[in-house]
């Protein structure tokens, strides 16, 4: 039975647990391209508008699962580079869980086993679909599809135009482009809305002058009534008897 403990943990590997991991993996990309040397490297956290850009680590306002690794080139281009780059996310995650793992098999983290070995889990969970080769979203492959090509033939082999990885400077051009989109949707947004205040107090312009022109008329139709029964009052008065 699903129970207020299972939506806790629940919640808690949706937002800590597959967060973290997925970090750990990008950084293994991270990782691999310091020691390979790459231009231009870039980890992206998040979605979205940016928040702040530090150094290689750009933070977007939308942050969940969404994170992504990118770079122009390798400075130093070889088999051996791009099976290292490619291996760096599945090597990152093993290190962790297997670091983790044997830390509680040495009694450590007592306190919170559960939530470790829920880590564990997770992080071997993406491990597994990085290493076993496959094609993903779009056919483009996953790393271990990457490297047994490499390994096979001895070169890169992508399944689609675009690149596995994307460039750093087509990342940026694609996040203006965005950017720009998001502000001419804002400014459309604030015209219309301008111009319905503007259509907005043009009605209550023309309530007002229907208005005035009702208590106008009123106001001639009570004097024309005063003005009839004046004249009968004095009619009345001059009657002869």
């Amino acid at each position: 039975m699903f129970g207020l403990g299972d939506l806790l943990a629940l919640i808690i590997s949706a937002f800590i647990i597959l967060p973290v991991v997925v970090f750990l993996r990008e950084m293994g990309y991270v990782v691999a391209s310091l020691i390979l040397g790459v231009k231009n490297p870039r980890l992206t956290i998040g979605s979205g508008p940016r928040i702040v850009k530090v150094g290689m680590f750009d933070i977007r306002k939308y942050y969940h699962l969404y994170s992504w690794f990118s770079y122009d080139s390798l400075k130093r281009e070889s088999k051996f580079s791009y099976i290292m780059l490619y291996a760096g996310p599945i090597l990152s995650n093993v290190i962790v869980a297997v670091t983790i793992n044997a830390m509680l098999a040495n009694d450590m983290f007592e306190d919170n086993t559960t939530f470790w070995n829920r880590f564990i889990f997770y992080a071997f969970y993406y491990v597994l679909f990085d290493v076993v080769p496959m094609k993903t979203a779009n056919g483009m492959p996953n790393n271990g599809l990457i490297i047994y090509e490499m390994l096979r033939y001895g070169k890169r082999t992508d399944f689609n135009e675009e690149q596995f990885l994307p460039g750093t400077s087509e990342v940026e051009e694609q996040y203006n482009e965005e950017m720009e989109k998001i502000e001419e949707v804002k400014e459309h947004q604030k015209d219309v809305a301008e111009g319905s205040a503007d259509d907005k107090r043009e009605e209550h312009q023309q309530k007002s002058e229907i208005e005035r022109d009702k208590e106008q008329q009123l106001e001639d139709l009570r004097d024309a009534e005063k003005l009839v029964k004046d004249k009968k009052q004095k009619f009345k008065e001059n009657k002869p008897e």
